[in-house]
């Protein structure tokens, strides 16, 4: 329960007309209503309009808490919450039960007014924010998003983003450019979920020091398809290079990102760009007459420089 703040004898709850006004009987009649709106209706029966002034915000890396006081005629009290909406509701609930003088009077507010902080995922609030706020704390570049694709039927569009932290990467998805942008940062504050806000640490230290699917890892690989890439010629007519990138991605553990560019080139022709998510990054550019054939272009450079690569000694 929020704590209250009583600077004064409440005044007496008059009605305008006759009677005495009760709140009790207020709130009994509208179960439904917030503390924020009964306020809001006794101040406007007995002329006392609740003023509310935030008092404190403290944005932490995780968990941001506001404090917001409310004053109503004499009457003063403060609320805390993990957001400004919610640190008024409890302000103005303590404020009810002063004036009710009762303080067992509770109201139960739907989310996602007045969430359980304690059960709710702490990068659910703002990811985005969180972690621009965690790169600042422990002195990494901040996080940089690229909208690498966008597809789907006009009333269900999907789009893919890539979060860039550092030399790593996570890819997020989502039916707004926000939503995918808030699925990679998601991915990102999963890994750093125990971080103390304390210690300044490395980022190769959280996420680890393998770096993923490396020049080196591609020379010395002992798979299947990357080998069979050094003895492919990649001039065979109907090759699908698409499929065939696809399967050394999944093997050598690296993620594809298609990329199509809007502008032609100058010959007229569709552009693409591949992107890989080895490390470094590797981004090959693609034409055709095509959308698809520029993919499969693209494709088909990024297996040319794979395998230049992966047969350097």
């Amino acid at each position: 329960m929020s704590q209250g703040r009583y600077c004064a004898e409440a005044p007496p709850l008059e009605h305008e007309d006759s009677g005495t006004f009760s709140l009790g009987k207020m709130i009994t009649a509208k179960p439904g209503k917030t503390p924020i709106q009964v306020l809001h209706e006794y101040g406007m029966k007995t002329k006392n309009i609740p003023v509310y002034e935030c008092e404190r915000s403290d944005v932490q890396i995780h968990v941001p808490t506001f404090t917001f006081r409310v004053t109503v005629g004499d009457i003063t009290c403060t609320g805390e919450g993990t957001s400004k909406k919610l640190a008024k509701h409890r302000a103005a609930e303590a404020a009810i039960n002063i004036l009710k003088a009762n303080a067992s009077i509770c109201f139960a507010v739907p989310d996602p007014l007045m969430p359980d902080p304690s059960k709710q995922p702490k990068n659910q609030l703002n990811p985005i924010g969180s972690l621009q706020e965690l790169a600042i704390h422990h002195g990494w570049r901040l996080p940089e998003y690229t909208l690498s694709q966008e597809g789907g039927p006009a009333h269900k569009r999907e789009y893919t983003t890539i979060c860039r932290l550092e030399s790593f990467m996570e890819t997020g998805k989502g039916a707004s450019k926000k939503q995918a942008k808030r699925n990679a940062a998601e991915k990102f504050l999963a890994k750093f979920s125990n971080i103390s806000p304390e210690n300044h640490i490395s980022l190769t230290n959280v996420v680890g020091h393998s770096l993923g699917c490396t020049w080196h890892s591609l020379r010395n690989s002992p798979g299947e398809k990357i080998n069979l890439l050094k003895r492919s010629l990649l001039s065979l007519p109907n090759t699908d290079y698409i499929q065939l990138l696809s399967e050394i991605a999944k093997e050598q553990g690296f993620n594809i990102t298609y990329l199509d560019i809007e502008e032609l080139s100058a010959n007229g022709q569709y552009q693409c760009l591949a992107e890989l998510s080895t490390s470094p990054i590797t981004v090959c550019h693609g034409s055709g007459i095509s959308c698809g054939n520029a993919q499969s272009d693209a494709a088909h450079n990024a297996l040319q420089y794979l395998k230049i690569i992966a047969e350097r000694k």
